[in-house]
């Protein structure tokens, strides 16, 4: 006696695949639902411009402190870093909880061939790509309202993605040990990123803070995003600050991957 089956003609997806497919998950849900995210991509950093670039900036006479341009144009490039910051830290605390606890979609995800690791690559991608967009935004309400210095703020864009990741990853590994309803979330909104906002060089050089505070202010990753996006529009950055404050944010972004890569097999796969 003869006997049939079937066989499965699908494949294991290699990890870039699998991680493409996982971004592909993230752009469907995301394009049904940008308009929630028009607020905090255009409309935020276009009132912060307008406001303190624009208003405020008027009272400030250019200056050694802003480099002898307008501060608006002092302002921009500082606060394209810090908008990603900011975009960055949300994107990484309750998505990444909902994906977890309340849609569960990352256990959906990983009962299929595609495993945590690939998964969390997929996530990073996706929030770079979230933050890529952020600041070409940006970018065009820069440039509508005169804030673009130079071309060198194109640099600044790369910049300011790198600072975005490297505030993010951290953020996207605690969230995975997280199993409540993520009220510790609030703690780093309001003593982490509002002071890095306010105090880290954004709207004043960090010169001006007392001595004490200083060395606090240097160890914060907007800061260095904040050196290295003002410094290449101003045309200020040397080699060796831009070599070091690239190597801090690109170990926070590796030390980040690599705790979120642990914490999301440890809590999906183990």
């Amino acid at each position: 006696m003869t006997t049939t089956g079937q066989r499965s003609t699908g494949t294991v997806p290699s990890s870039t695949r699998a991680a493409l497919l996982v971004v592909e998950g993230l752009w469907a849900w995301y394009r049904r639902n940008w308009r929630s995210t028009v607020i905090s991509t255009l409309v935020q950093p276009a009132l912060f411009l307008v406001a303190l670039g624009v208003g405020f900036g008027s009272q400030v006479e250019p200056g050694p402190a802003t480099g002898g341009l307008p501060y608006v144009q002092f302002l921009a490039p500082a606060l394209l870093a810090a908008t990603l910051m900011q975009t960055a830290t949300f994107e990484s605390t309750y998505p990444i909880l909902s994906a977890f606890k309340w849609q569960r979609t990352y256990w959906a995800v990983v009962a299929t061939p595609i495993s945590a690791a690939q998964l969390l690559a997929g996530q990073l991608t996706w929030l770079a790509a979230r933050l890529a967009f952020t600041a070409v935004a940006f970018l065009a309400v820069s440039a509508a309202l005169g804030a673009v210095a130079g071309p060198g703020f194109l640099l600044a864009v790369v910049f300011s993605l790198l600072t975005g990741l490297a505030c993010g990853a951290p953020i996207v590994a605690y969230a995975a040990t997280i199993e409540s309803e993520g009220q510790q979330f609030n703690v780093i909104f309001r003593f982490i990123v509002l002071p890095m906002m306010m105090f880290s060089g954004t709207f004043f050089p960090v010169e001006q803070l007392p001595g004490w505070v200083q060395p606090v202010v240097w160890l914060t990753p907007l800061w260095h995003g904040t050196e290295l996006c003002r410094g290449v529009t101003l045309g200020t950055l040397g080699a060796l600050p831009a070599l070091g404050h690239l190597l801090y944010l690109l170990a926070l972004l590796g030390v980040g991957a690599y705790l979120a890569r642990r914490n999301f097999v440890r809590r999906l796969e183990v």
